[in-house]
């Protein structure tokens, strides 16, 4: 299909997705080449996810995150995307020290970037305030509650939120204080499905789950997650879709072994030259391989 007919996903479609049932699916992307395969498979939202930190940078959480760093990677991103809604993740301390830095930052995403909303963790009152700040100055933003990765080093770790009845009604008073304040969408991570399925009906706007079940309104992985790069541990939501892992080491390690028996590069890798065969080679044949 030609570019030009590219229908863009646009916020209100997210909207009528929910009121017809219609699935929406998010998925992240960190770079060009990954955003453009995300957005040519139909992809409803692209999160460009502070995740990147522990995916790409080596960090051990999200927290050491930059501003920089995420505006670098989500300008590569938008560079890609012909169809689908990027969000850009406002990493640790970029949006806690002031509204107005909230408002400065999440507008870099925008302007800068080229994201078409921004997503923030949590639902604090002064969050939420945040939210206000952003909707007023014309800044779509996505909603995150349930388990919250910049909130680490309170929590202590990475695990299930709102099994309890007090806490699962805690995260649905989040939920529905972060539509009050006019999110777009709210991500619900690492829930019980029966609560996420309560948020889901009482929320007019979309919810997207990662570890939250089939209840909800979409579902969001990690690329590299669903891809199976890493070999390491994924968490018990993922599904691997492929095992990339396997399949670039497989190729690696062909690549290495053909080039140490002289296998590799052969005549039809190389370029030729008339006139230099003719001067160099005017007494002796070239090597043949």
């Amino acid at each position: 299909m030609s570019e030009d007919l590219i229908q863009r996903v646009i916020i209100p479609d997210l909207i009528k997705k929910k009121e017809k049932k219609e699935k929406i699916v998010a998925l992240t992307a960190y770079d060009f080449p990954s955003a453009k395969i995300v957005d040519h498979a139909g992809v409803d939202i692209i999160l460009v996810g502070d995740s990147l930190g522990m995916v790409l940078l080596g960090y051990v959480d999200t927290i050491p995150v930059s501003m920089d760093e995420m505006i670098h990677h989500t300008k590569a991103v938008a560079r890609a995307v012909k169809r689908s809604i990027v969000v850009g993740d406002m990493p640790y301390m970029s949006f806690q020290i002031s509204i107005q830095k909230a408002v400065e930052n999440a507008s870099r995403f925008i302007k800068e970037a080229g994201a078409r909303a921004v997503k923030i963790e949590g639902a604090s009152s002064y969050r939420l305030e945040v939210v206000e700040a952003l909707k007023e100055a014309e800044i779509p933003v996505m909603g995150h509650v349930g388990l919250t990765p910049q909130s680490i080093n309170r929590n202590g770790c990475f695990k299930v939120k709102g099994k309890r009845q007090e806490e699962a009604e805690e995260i649905i008073k989040q939920a529905e204080k972060l539509e009050k304040a006019g999110v777009f969408s709210v991500i619900l991570e690492c829930i019980p499905l029966e609560l996420a399925q309560v948020i889901t009906q009482r929320l007019k706007i979309p919810t997207i789950g990662i570890g939250a079940g089939p209840f909800c309104d979409g579902q969001i992985l990690v690329f590299h997650d669903l891809l199976g790069y890493s070999n390491g541990y994924l968490p018990k939501y993922v599904k691997k879709y492929v095992d990339m892992n396997k399949i670039l080491t497989d190729g690696i390690n062909r690549y290495v072994e053909e080039v140490r028996d002289n296998k590799f590069p052969l005549d039809k890798h190389s370029y030729h030259s008339k006139e230099l065969e003719r001067s160099f080679y005017s007494k002796k044949e070239p090597k043949k391989f």
